[in-house]
């Protein structure tokens, strides 16, 4: 890569970043004179990047979306992360698998050699929901439309084709699977919906003001709705028990919840859950003796969870491998 080539690269980079670049900024960001910077960008101009200049003794340049796609022009870091991102698309339950694909086999035949072979040893197998979990593109454009705009929206819901008519907030994606945010009109409450259920009706409503989201944090709310809070991104049910297993055979299976040792045979564990009884049967999967420490409502639990699973035991007239109605 030449001098030249590589100092455009610099350029591109910093007027993607801010709005307005004055010109002598540049030049001592580049080490370059004034009149370097301006040859440049007339380079860049030729490239077909829209490039406006200010003029006047605190003159600057500013990069303007173009009517057409100018070659693209990317460092190692950005080309390898391009790469990275194309190979996870298949994850991010969008539809886009196919031109993800398609846009990866494009960008790998302009790469030089020493990136192909950095992209080629960079394989990755993302694991994603089912097929029928992947939300349809053309939907979450016009969801996201919907949020930039500040349109009501109005969809059909579900397989029973709900109506609803809602002020779009957020367009969030979480293990596969996206999620509209939303204020819902009718409910006159805050609202999660599956974008893969979600069938929107054309025109979008009137414009809104965007309302405040409780607590004004999207993920921590987004959070707490999925442990069954309405407020605190907490479990609702949490409580302490000691299993009969070290530390280190329980990590691999603590998620979210904490632990420390109580001495080299048990461990003490506090995890969370969205009811009781849920919480009580996620101990189950250490396959150990259970001491419950606190509250009493774990207890309970776990009485309930024995009434339960005993009279599974004692189910003797289904044969193993049949099913009821």
């Amino acid at each position: 890569m030449t001098a030249t080539t590589s100092r455009l690269l610099v350029l591109l980079s910093l007027l993607q970043t801010r709005r307005d670049w004055p010109g002598r900024t540049l030049a001592e960001r580049l080490e370059i004179s004034p009149r370097t910077v301006r040859r440049d960008v007339d380079r860049l101009r030729e490239m077909g990047y829209r490039i406006q200049a200010a003029k006047g003794p605190d003159g600057g340049y500013r990069l303007d979306a173009g009517s057409e796609l100018p070659p693209l022009l990317f460092d190692d870091d950005q080309a390898i992360a391009i790469g990275f991102a194309l190979q996870s698309a298949t994850a991010m339950g969008a539809g886009i698998e196919e031109a993800a694909v398609r846009a990866l086999t494009t960008v790998r035949q302009v790469m030089p050699s020493r990136l192909r072979h950095r992209l080629d040893a960079l394989k990755v197998t993302p694991l994603r929901s089912d097929d029928e979990d992947a939300a349809a593109p053309d939907v979450l454009v016009a969801l996201a439309a919907a949020i930039h705009a500040e349109e009501v929206l109005r969809f059909d819901y579900g397989e029973s084709e709900d109506r609803r008519r809602v002020e779009p907030h957020h367009l969030v994606t979480s293990d596969g699977r996206w999620y509209l945010v939303a204020w819902d009109l009718d409910k006159d409450d805050w609202r999660i919906f599956r974008a893969d259920r979600v069938a929107p009706r054309i025109p979008n409503g009137p414009r809104f003001v965007q309302r405040e989201l409780p607590g004004g944090d999207v993920r921590a709310f987004v959070s707490a709705r999925f442990k069954g809070a309405s407020d605190k991104d907490e479990w609702p049910c949490r409580g302490r028990a000691i299993v009969d297993l070290p530390l280190r055979a329980v990590r691999p299976f603590l998620r979210d919840a904490l632990a420390e040792s109580v001495d080299d045979g048990r461990t003490l564990i506090e995890a969370g859950s969205w009811s009781w009884v849920a919480l009580a049967a996620s101990f189950g999967r250490f396959d150990a003796a259970i001491e419950v420490v606190d509250p009493p409502e774990l207890a309970e639990a776990f009485a309930t969870l024995a009434g339960r699973y005993g009279s599974a035991a004692r189910d003797d007239d289904a044969p193993v491998g049949s099913s009821h109605d």
